[in-house]
């Protein structure tokens, strides 16, 4: 897997949750803040139950609290979901969601936890995931070829 380096475009420290749902209103181009937070949550909430141990910490490292009790809300599945399952189950928790919508309201989320991240903290935890979420976080995957 390639990760291209990203330049945060918000600081890599705590910063509150009203930065924090400004930030992926301005990346989803949702036209209130009341709607980006409540993305913010549910897509918070779902990817808690997919992260596992240290991944989950690294995120709350960067993350104000009110992420990641969203993030602590959900306990962790016992089978990582796939990144399409991850979508299709955003799709039946966001109200008026489909699939393409769902993946635009994650990728939206998604996107500012790696900016927030930085680079070796995001590729680290996609590392930890099933195929095709680096996708969802706004980075490309490239998989090996066999010779």
């Amino acid at each position: 897997m390639t990760v291209t380096t990203m330049q945060p475009r918000f600081p890599l420290t705590t910063s509150g949750w009203a930065d924090l749902v400004e930030a992926v209103r301005e990346t989803g181009r949702y036209p209130t803040a009341a709607e980006a937070e409540l993305v913010t949550r549910i897509v918070l909430s779902g990817f808690g139950g997919v992260l596992r141990g240290d991944s989950r910490e690294a995120f709350t490292q960067v993350l104000p609290p009110e992420a990641c009790e969203a993030l602590s809300s959900t306990t962790a599945e016992i089978l990582q979901p796939t990144a399409r399952e991850f979508v299709e189950s955003m799709a039946t928790r966001i109200e008026g969601a489909t699939p393409a919508t769902a993946r635009w309201h994650v990728s939206s989320v998604l996107n500012v936890l790696a900016e927030r991240a930085g680079t070796p903290t995001t590729a680290r935890l996609i590392s930890q995931l099933p195929p095709g979420y680096a996708l969802l976080f706004g980075l490309a995957e490239l998989m090996g070829t066999a010779a």
